[in-house]
């Protein structure tokens, strides 16, 4: 990882691509540990049968964010997450594994990762920090969920992570720190699994790990498995709409706006972003809070400037709708991720 440090906004929401293993091993998992009707339940209420599902490459992100809420519900257990992901095998990654065979450390595998959430998915926006021989992964919350929603998919990252991380290198892999943004809990088999030094009561949820871990080479042996050929994402109506807003920022289109440059209706919007899985204030929101982050974290305006530059006419409101998004106001955020002496004159 060469990066000092970086923002990546990876958010991805309703009928964007995800990549099917993750909800096949949801599945599993719940036949598993909660029987049979627990796993057909769950596949009615999102419309996919275990046979399409043991043939697909991709579903979408709603139907894995309904599985990992199904799976909280049905569990009742904070380290679900964490435990689900406990069950994966390198075997079951499908098409991934064409990128994989070509990395030759950890790192690589990692960086690769992170730099496609579009193949991989993705829950979550992170900044990523390169300090004390660590890799620090910061995950923000710019879609607001709840926290304990937030905090399973978060832990059910870092097991995968952590799982896949072994079986490509036979070696024992450990997380430095897990910071939870959330009071203090047992946490003993996300402790045991992972390794990591757990805090709680976190600004943000955020793991780290050490450089060392990730220059062990790739020994995995990718020709005892399928490498299915790669193959490219099929576009999805809410990337459409993303893409339009993003052409368009800072000054965002109104939902009849929107319509209009579709030419439909603004019901017909309405119902179709429902449909996949949305909202269009939530995208509205996505795309600004992600520019505001980003100019926040990589220019040296001030705040002022900043919130003239996304057409806020007052920067009120522009602090009440970033602490909104974010969690805090946007000059304590700058000074969370950048330190004291840089954040001058930004409150």
């Amino acid at each position: 990882m060469h990066q000092v440090c970086s923002y990546k906004p990876h958010l991805m929401v309703g009928d964007q691509s995800y990549p099917a293993y993750e909800l096949r091993n949801l599945v599993n998992y719940l036949k598993k540990h909660f029987g049979r009707s627990a796993a057909a339940q769950l596949c009615r209420d999102i419309g996919v049968t275990e046979t399409e599902l043991v043939h697909s490459q991709f579903v979408y992100v709603w139907q894995v964010d309904y599985a990992m809420t199904y799976l909280q519900n049905v569990s009742n257990d904070a380290e679900v997450g964490v435990k689900a992901a406990s069950d994966y095998k390198v075997a079951d990654l499908g098409f991934l594994l064409s990128y994989l065979a070509k990395f030759n450390t950890l790192g690589e595998c990692l960086e690769f990762v992170i730099a496609h959430p579009e193949l991989v998915g993705s829950f979550s926006d992170i900044f990523l920090r390169n300090e004390e021989g660590a890799l620090k992964v910061r995950w923000l919350n710019t879609n607001k969920l709840e926290t304990d929603k937030y905090s399973c998919q978060f832990q059910h990252s870092i097991g995968s992570l952590m799982t896949f991380a072994e079986e490509l290198t036979g070696e024992k892999v450990q997380a430095k720190e897990i910071i939870l943004a959330e009071p203090k809990r047992q946490t003993e088999f996300l402790a045991s699994r992972t390794g990591a030094n757990i805090q709680f009561d976190g600004q943000f949820f955020e793991w780290s790990i050490e450089q060392k871990f990730l220059m062990l080479p790739i020994t995995f042996s990718f020709e005892n498995v399928d490498l299915t050929p790669e193959i490219s994402l099929a576009q999805s109506y809410i990337t459409d709409v993303l893409a339009v807003l993003r052409e368009c920022a800072p000054q965002l289109p109104s939902m009849e706006s929107m319509a209009v440059t579709q030419e439909i209706s603004t019901r017909t919007l309405r119902r179709r972003l429902s449909a996949a899985g949305t909202n269009y204030q939530k995208l509205i929101d996505q795309v600004r809070c992600q520019m505001a982050v980003n100019l926040i974290l990589s220019s040296e305006h001030s705040i002022e400037a900043i919130s003239d530059l996304m057409g806020f006419g007052d920067i009120s409101h522009f602090r009440q709708s970033f602490k909104h998004w974010i969690g805090h106001p946007p000059g304590h955020f700058h000074r969370l991720h950048q330190g004291e002496s840089k954040a001058t004159n930004k409150d």
